[in-house]
Order: C-alpha cells, then sequence, then structure tokens
C-alpha cells in the first residue's frame, strides 16, 4: 500500500513538426482552441497539478472529456511522460521509473484482454511473467475470482463473457498483482446504466476487500460521488476544486464545479446581492431571501459588498409555495418518488423537484406556479470571476 504525490505536474504534448506552432513572438500569450491550451511549446494537457493522495484512500478525478484526468492518470501509470514537477509513489521519487517497476496496477476502458487466453490465463500472465510458482499463481487466481464472482468463468475466452464479466476479469487481473496502486481509467464507460449500477456497488465491496490505494478517472460525477473519499473536480487541464463528495456538493468553489457536480444541474438566475450591516440578502424577481448565518460570516470574512451576481440554487431545495418567484410550467416529469418541473422563470430554463408526497395536484403545461428557497442553499458566484464569494 502506499501514499502518491503529484507536485506541479505539467503534461505538454510538442506540436507534430517537432518546432513551434508557429514562430510565435516571444511575448505573446497562449492561445486557447476548444479546451486545451495551445503555446509555442506545445498542447498543454495538464497544469500546475498538485494533490497527496494518502494511504489506501480512493480518489475519483472527474471532469468533461478532455479536461486532462486520462492523461494525469496515465502519468502516474508511466505510460505517459511527465513534462515538468515531480511523481512520488510511497516517498519515491519515480519521474524516470519505468512502469514494470512502479508497483502499480491499472485497469483500462476497453478491458485489453487477450482473446486467445481464457480467464485463468489472463489472470495469470503477470504472475507467469514474475516466474511466481504455480501453487501460488494458482491461489491468487482463485482468491481473486471468488472476491469478483468469476470463479465459473475461469475456463471460458473473453468472447464469451458478457461486458460486465469481462470488466470483472481485467479487474481481477489487477488485484492478483497486489499492487501498490490501483488505477481504473473510465472501467464502467462501455457498460449499460443497470450493469454500472451493479459494478459501481461491486468496486465499493472490493475496496473494503483489498484495500490498497485506488485512483479512478470518470466523467460521470455519479461515479465520482458514490466511489470517492476525495474528488478532483478537473477542466481545462487544472484542478477546479478537492474535497469530499459532500464538501463540494454544499460548498463549489466555482461555478463550474456547481454546474458539474449534482443531477439534475444547478439552477442559476442573475440576481442581486446586498449587504445591509451584517446581513445579507439576494434578490430575484422581487423575493428577498436573507443568507445563512454561515454564508453572511463568510462573506463578511472576504469583505463582499452588494453587487450583481450569479446566483445558484439546487433543484432539489427549490419549494413550490404560494410565494415566491414566479415561473410558468412547460414539462412535468413524473420520476416515481418526485415530479420534475420544468419552469421558464426570470428568462431561465429552470428544474423543480416536487415530492410525490406533497403534491397538492397536476401540474401542466402553461401553469403559473411560485417557487422559493432558503437562505442556507443559496450560492453567489460572481459575475466576473465566476468564483464562490463566500470562499
Amino acid at each position: 500500500m502506499a501514499s502518491v504525490q503529484l507536485k506541479d505536474i505539467k503534461k505538454i504534448y510538442p506540436h507534430s513538426n517537432g518546432g513551434s506552432k508557429k514562430k510565435a513572438k516571444k511575448d505573446a500569450s497562449p492561445e486557447k482552441k476548444v479546451n486545451l491550451q495551445i503555446t509555442d511549446e506545445g498542447v498543454v494537457a495538464v497544469q500546475a497539478f498538485n494533490l497527496d493522495i494518502a494511504d489506501k484512500e480512493f480518489i475519483v478525478l472527474v471532469g468533461p472529456s478532455g479536461c486532462g484526468k486520462s492523461t494525469t492518470l496515465r502519468m502516474i501509470a508511466g505510460l505517459e511522460e511527465i513534462s515538468a514537477g515531480e511523481l512520488y509513489i510511497d516517498g519515491k521519487l519515480m519521474n524516470d521509473v519505468a512502469p514494470k517497476d512502479r508497483d502499480i496496477a491499472m485497469v483500462f476502458q476497453n478491458y485489453a484482454l487477450y482473446p486467445h487466453m481464457t480467464v485463468y490465463e489472463n489472470m495469470a500472465f503477470s504472475l507467469k511473467l514474475r516466474k511466481e510458482s504455480k501453487d501460488v499463481i494458482d491461489r491468487k487466481v482463485h482468491e481473486a475470482a471468488e472476491i469478483l464472482d468469476i470463479t465459473q468463468y475461469l475456463d471460458r475466452k473473453p468472447k464469451a463473457l458478457s461486458g460486465g464479466q469481462r470488466q470483472r476479469v481485467a479487474i481481477g487481473r489487477a488485484i492478483v498483482r497486489d499492487p501498490k496502486v490501483f488505477l481504473m481509467d473510465e472501467p464502467l464507460s462501455n457498460l449499460d446504466a443497470k450493469l454500472r449500477n451493479q459494478m459501481r456497488a461491486e468496486i465499493i465491496k472490493l475496496r473494503e476487500r483489498i484495500n490498497t490505494t485506488f485512483i479512478y478517472v470518470t466523467h460521470d460525477q455519479t461515479e465520482a460521488m458514490t466511489l470517492g473519499d476525495r474528488i478532483v473536480i478537473m477542466r481545462d487541464g487544472y484542478i477546479q476544486q478537492i474535497g469530499t463528495p459532500q464538501e463540494v456538493f454544499n460548498h463549489p468553489a466555482n461555478l463550474f464545479v456547481a454546474g458539474f457536480i449534482g443531477m439534475p444541474v444547478m439552477n442559476m438566475f442573475d440576481a442581486d446581492l446586498t449587504r445591509e450591516g451584517d446581513k445579507y440578502f439576494v434578490e430575484l424577481g422581487g423575493y428577498k431571501v436573507e443568507l445563512s448565518k454561515e454564508k453572511e460570516e463568510r462573506l463578511k470574512k472576504n469583505n463582499v459588498e452588494s453587487q450583481e451576481v450569479i446566483l445558484g440554487v439546487r433543484p432539489e431545495h427549490t419549494n413550490i409555495a404560494d410565494k415566491g418567484v414566479s415561473a410558468k410550467v412547460d414539462v412535468s416529469e413524473m420520476m416515481g418518488s418526485s415530479v420534475h418541473l420544468h419552469v421558464t422563470a426570470e428568462d431561465r430554463d429552470v428544474i423543480i423537484i416536487v415530492p410525490t408526497l406533497d403534491m397538492k395536484g397536476q401540474y401542466s403545461m402553461g401553469d403559473m406556479v411560485h417557487f422559493d428557497f432558503q437562505g442556507s442553499v443559496a450560492h453567489v458566484f460572481s459575475k466576473e470571476t465566476e468564483k464562490n464569494l463566500e470562499y
């Protein structure tokens, strides 16, 4: 088992012609293309990445496609060269250590199983390369197969298995190596929704049984929230926020994190933040709410003054009320335990989640309703920096 430290890690992919993109001026600022930063050195995929991962911690790197999360994982594995910065595993510098000598195991998105080998042979392959005895190999393979409930498939070839079973084999192949660090790169993305839910539960159980350090990459925030001890949210190669699932949900550092974490996504409005002495209020469509004492203390500490803000309120924190912000119903979705009302309010598309037990009637397209929210669940973001004004 091991701790992992990444210090000022940077990854630059040089331009394909080997030189600068064009003879850029020395002082020319880097340009942005889609979500990649282009400099005269090359394409910057990961920048200023700092993270300390404790022994036996489960860390999830999450973000949209192209944010640098898989590149970061591959640098830890040794499959990508580190352009700048230092990587330590168990206190040892690993920048120039070959992948096979890092004592890590990696599970890939596409399983990467040998099609001509049986499940047993796939799982035993790395142990044979290490010249382990037949008895040790047999014991470790059967132990891993029992943990993953694939003992009955040991004599089958991968083509005879379902996607979920193949992913279990890929995980089993990594388990038998008893690695210090377990790396997983979007391992569930090829599975259907039902299997993904099942495999998430299996990974949680697996984590309890093998008790090693996990670094897991996904673009699925549900996986991140359910699996991680801490989540690292990335965008355009930069870390946006690091925290427990509850921390990033309750206290998003900026507008991007607020919109990325949570399903359905957070409702956003143009609103006014007003300071009156030591009290702070948000006003939206004539509805005025005092923020909670905790939020007021943080805003006061940062000396935040009255200003126009972007107000964020999660759908599950909005309530249908007799008074509040006016809204027109567009769509009503029955979700079983709740109804998702899609409404238009303040020229924005808004979602209100109404528990079915609280329903006082049916909502139809064109109906006018009002909603309110508490000051403890309102998030205020700067219009200029998009940062949460509390932090």
